[in-house]
């Protein structure tokens, strides 16, 4: 059971940096506050956002701000060794050795600018990685005070299963919307239900509005009916429709666009009506519930 209180969305922070948007500092600040204002106050990094650079720009634009950390809760995860000029990497791999997983939670505080993570997670699974190993470095980082919750991020029911023999896991971030509802039908929302585990949703509006093929416009002609009824705008829609799954999904929105970001609080207080649920979900299949 998680020990932490996080935001009804996450602000996503992968592509403030120079990955992306290349925020300022004081652009980021304000971005901060700009979340906070509209009840935003967890943020989603990982050691690699901006190849390693990105956590370092949040926590001197943090610190700047003045924002008591106590109202903010900062994410954050490792595991992926990139090929950049700030890792001395050869070929992209994973590592969960129990002193690579205690320098990177060090890394990431230093970078912050923090004393702890409310949530710590390994970004992706590794055909290596030793259970006990992952085990003995979150149980020293939880009794040290540096990580309050941790959690894992892309990892099956079974490898999620293996790591929890081991130490409790109270998170996963995964793929989930309305155009990759996968974990709601291949039992791996289930599974977090039944063992206390908050899935966070990682690209949660999906494709629709990126690619265009029969499933995206399905769910665009759908939406302009929903958005009519609903007096709101597709994302909100879209991300309401996450939120009333019952694992109470978490998702993490990455943009930096000011009236989006106003708009996201409309989606936690929207309750769709079932059927309109339901045909959010049969426009994405292109069928009938069976």
């Amino acid at each position: 059971m998680s020990k932490t209180n996080l935001s009804p969305v996450i602000a996503g922070v992968m592509n403030w940096g120079i990955w992306d948007k290349k925020l300022s500092t004081k652009e980021m600040e304000n971005m901060i506050n700009v979340c906070l204002e509209n009840k935003i106050s967890t943020f989603d990094h990982a050691d690699i956002y901006g190849d390693y650079t990105t956590e370092a720009s949040f926590g001197t634009a943090l610190t700047s701000s003045k924002i008591a950390r106590e109202k903010t809760q900062l994410i954050s995860k490792c595991g992926i060794q990139m090929v950049t000029g700030n890792r001395n990497n050869s070929i992209k791999h994973y590592e969960y050795s129990k002193e690579y997983i205690v320098q990177s939670v060090e890394n990431s505080l230093q970078h912050l600018q923090t004393d702890y993570l409310d949530v710590f997670l390994l970004h992706r699974p590794s055909p290596l990685m030793q259970a006990d190993e992952i085990a003995e470095a979150i149980l020293k980082l939880k009794s040290e005070g540096k990580i309050i919750d941790f959690g894992l991020s892309n990892f099956t029911t079974s490898q999620t299963e293996l790591i929890r023999q081991k130490v409790e896991v109270s998170y996963n971030q995964i793929q989930f919307s309305a155009t990759h509802f996968e974990p709601m039908v291949d039992g791996s929302f289930d599974y977090m239900q039944v063992n206390s585990i908050r899935p966070m949703s990682w690209n949660p509006l999906g494709s629709v509005f990126r690619e265009d093929n029969s499933q995206t416009r399905r769910l665009k002609k759908l939406l302009v009916t929903l958005m009519a009824k609903y007096h709101l705008g597709s994302d909100s829609i879209l991300l309401a429709w996450i939120l009333q799954h019952p694992a109470k999904v978490i998702p993490i929105a990455g943009t930096v666009n000011v009236a989006r970001i106003q708009s996201l609080q409309k989606a936690v207080e929207l309750q769709l009506d079932t059927e309109d649920w339901f045909a959010i979900w049969s426009a994405s299949m292109g069928e009938d519930v069976a």
